[in-house]
């Protein structure tokens, strides 16, 4: 790929805090697709004193798009880290430091130029990094929520309170999932069906209950593929999604997105007493109850049932029918 050498120059700069004069570069594709390419680009730069310097950053490119209910999403990225939200993080839970950030001249596509974050991710991380995810982002909303920084309302890129329960609406307005669940050829056992169904049944008192809760400022893609943990502490990518949303949004995320499914019940267990220590921590805005349960099933229930109709294989099928019976034993839990 062509890299502009100022612009890199410029972010390498930023990132040694000396001024680099001249870089090579080696771009490696970390992630592809019609939406956003991420590249990690290394090699060795030179200062203006004559020292090298090898280093790795991660180049972002988004292009526009549209999510449904959500146009913004696709710039907010760009619009969050040209705002004072890096100031609200921590050492032990924050964001990737952007070193440059450019959006083009229509508006229609945005460059992030990044710190490589490495450590331990994805269905690497263990019961104990589950856990202190959790206590972590309990800790960030509590105090958010407590301290209320004048800068969260300056923010005007953020996806809505509203954004979960039209999600949810969305995806049980198709009719090959809600039919599905009610036919004689639905092959879930019927708890399961029940499950769902009594979602359906029970949403508006459901919603009602959260609704209930106070406005926390949510990452809403808080998965395992998104966390970093690295000495004590946790790394989050891909903030295109967040805004004001509810507790245990996120959680719901961390346990039932592609989890691991053997432990959800372990790491509920597990995580929503550390999410309400961190929180309590600052805020005794939380009730004893928690929804987080409900959350799961709001987010991913017929998300599941949608990837069990059209999944590639039996092992595919059978991980979405997996994870909805792993959420249905978790009621007792």
């Amino acid at each position: 790929m062509n890299i502009q050498t100022q612009t890199l120059t410029h972010a390498l700069s930023q990132l040694f805090k000396t001024k680099i004069v001249s870089a090579d570069s080696e771009a490696l594709s970390l992630q592809g697709g019609t939406v956003a390419n991420v590249y990690l680009v290394s090699g060795n730069a030179e200062s203006a004193g004559g020292e090298s310097f090898p280093y790795r950053i991660v180049l972002k490119i988004q292009k526009k798009w549209e999510r449904y209910s959500d146009p913004g999403s696709w710039r907010r990225e760009y619009d969050l880290y040209s705002s004072e939200l890096g100031a609200t993080f921590t050492d032990t839970f924050r964001w990737p430091v952007c070193y440059h950030a450019e959006l083009n001249d229509d508006e229609t596509e945005f460059q992030l130029w990044l710190e490589y974050v490495s450590g331990v991710s994805g269905l690497d991380l263990t019961g104990d990094m589950y856990e202190q995810a959790s206590l972590e982002l309990g800790r960030y909303q509590g105090k958010l929520l407590a301290e209320q920084p004048a800068l969260l309302q300056s923010l005007t890129n953020l996806s809505q309170p509203d954004f979960m329960k039209n999600d949810y609406l969305h995806y049980r307005s198709w009719p090959a999932v809600y039919n599905y669940l009610r036919s004689e050829a639905c092959e879930f056992p019927q708890h399961v069906r029940d499950m769902l169904i009594g979602l359906d049944e029970h949403a508006e008192e459901i919603f009602s209950r959260i609704e209930q809760l106070p406005l926390v400022l949510c990452h809403r893609d808080f998965w395992v593929t998104n966390l970093f943990y690295a000495d004590g502490t946790i790394r989050l990518l891909d903030w295109d999604t967040s805004g004001w949303g509810y507790p245990g949004e996120d959680l719901a995320s961390l346990l039932a997105d592609e989890a691991d499914i053997e432990h959800m019940a372990e790491y509920y267990k597990r995580c929503i007493p550390a999410y309400y220590k961190g929180f309590s921590e600052y805020s005794d805005a939380l009730p004893a109850a928690h929804c987080v349960h409900e959350m799961m099933l709001i987010k991913f229930g017929y998300r599941l049932v949608d990837g069990y109709l059209h999944a590639e294989g039996a092992e595919a099928k059978s991980q979405n029918l997996h994870t909805l019976q792993k959420i249905y034993e978790m009621k007792s839990v």
